[in-house]
């Protein structure tokens, strides 16, 4: 089994590390030096590195360098959406399979992701780069306010503002600084938010599962609220045409094999926030639009795991844990990696930040409940069933129970907690 090197910023991806230990992979972690004493699985890690917080790209390669020395890295892993980029630099300066910066980019960079996504012929937010104060000016009259800014290359919704006419963008701008031309803009679709995640392997999606968010996530960050997922039937309306688009992204986008989160919206109304290109325009052979796809909007994708216990609950729901399964990926080489076998179940998630150090949730007891999340400050259940009605009704039940019983609101992080 090959040495793999895992990038991790943020304490994450403990049940990947463990598989690549029990496939019998040397696992070495580089890290940042504030989460050195953190609780990492270290019966599955040979070597802990580490590297400043503010490290650079370069600083890191040059950390890489010096362990390279006595280990021959063969794989390199980005546990975490903000260390995308910097693995595909590392795997292009050590020359060693995976994706490199130009593919990467386009799991990172929104504007990379809304161009390359567009010339698909998939529908997306009407966006423009903010290089150019013409340019954007003209934008600003084109498409109609509220609009979202937001950074390039960010995660979930931190740093996203939404603002409402032209003095509030310039001023999110003037404040933005040097830092201006890493933000994107779009104009703000409002509608129902599904992700599909998914598994690829030699460039084809071997296992993907559609689901649906109670409220988007963005508004659950900015305004308060339970963040509430839960997966959908791949024969309803909503899972076939999901995932359909799904299956157009992954081949644009060009990942050979890895898993991917992706979040698309059903536009509420108001075609005219919501741009389209022909892809046959480009030379590009793709399936035509089925009508229902046409109703759904890209948002965004990724090259990782979904947060907040989403693998937990596509677990709870197919029986596949995707950090496993992307465990597996990176190890089997040019060997044949066979799909998993997955359960035809349903699962859901009812997540709050609570008002108590450590929730009583003792009165819950129905026999769906497969997880109990125990985290400082919060309250959250995953209940799974084969019949997607009872999820909906516990989803329903327990919504209404959690807002009286836990229920606390906090300010958006500027960015993410250790």
């Amino acid at each position: 089994m090959p040495t793999i090197l895992c990038l991790a910023t943020y304490l994450k991806g403990e049940a990947f590390l463990r598989e690549c230990r029990r496939l019998g992979a040397t696992v070495l972690l580089l890290t940042a030096d504030s989460l050195a004493g953190a609780a990492w699985p270290r019966e599955a890690i040979d070597e802990i590195h580490t590297v400043p917080r503010s490290a650079t790209t370069a600083d890191v390669l040059r950390r890489v360098d010096a362990i390279a020395r006595s280990r021959r890295i063969e794989r390199v892993a980005a546990l975490d959406d903000f260390d995308v980029e910097t693995a595909a630099a590392i795997r292009e300066h050590l020359q060693i399979p995976g994706i490199g910066r130009t593919t990467a980019s386009r799991f990172r960079d929104k504007l990379a992701m809304r161009t390359t996504a567009r010339s698909l012929g998939l529908a997306v937010p009407e966006f423009s780069p903010v290089f150019n104060d013409c340019e954007v000016d003209e934008w600003t009259t084109r498409v109609p306010p509220p609009w979202v800014l937001k950074p390039r290359s960010s995660a979930a919704a931190i740093g996203i503002k939404k603002v409402t006419g032209k003095e509030d963008l310039w001023r999110a701008l003037d404040a933005a600084g040097e830092n201006r031309s890493n933000c994107l803009l779009e104009a703000f679709v409002p509608g129902d938010v599904y992700h599909v995640d998914s598994i690829l392997w030699n460039a084809e999606v071997v296992f993907a599962v559609v689901s649906k968010y109670g409220r988007p996530p963005m508004e659950i960050a900015h305004e308060g609220g339970i963040f509430i997922t839960r997966r959908l039937p791949d024969d309803s309306d909503e899972g076939a045409a999901l995932l359909a688009l799904n299956r157009r992204l992954q081949q644009g986008f060009g990942m050979p094999r890895g898993v991917s989160h992706s979040e698309f919206i059903r536009a509420a109304h108001d075609a005219s926030i919501v741009s389209r290109e022909s892809a046959s325009d480009r030379g590009v052979q793709l399936q035509p639009d089925r009508r229902a796809d046409r109703a759904y909007v890209f948002l965004e994708t990724s090259a990782r795991v979904g947060g907040a216990f989403i693998v937990d609950t596509i677990e709870a729901a197919t029986g596949v844990n995707l950090w496993r399964e992307w465990a597996r990926l990176e190890l089997t080489g040019d060997a044949a990696y066979a799909p998993p076998e997955r359960r035809d179940g349903y699962a859901g998630i009812v997540l709050s930040l609570a008002r108590q150090a450590d929730p009583d949730m003792s009165a819950y007891t129905d026999p769906e409940i497969v997880v109990r999340i125990r985290k400082h400050h919060h309250a959250g259940l995953i209940v799974g069933s084969r019949d997607p009605r009872r999820v909906e009704a516990l989803i329903a039940d327990y919504t209404r129970r959690f807002y009286q019983d836990f229920y606390a609101t906090a300010p958006p992080p500027e960015r993410p907690v250790e």
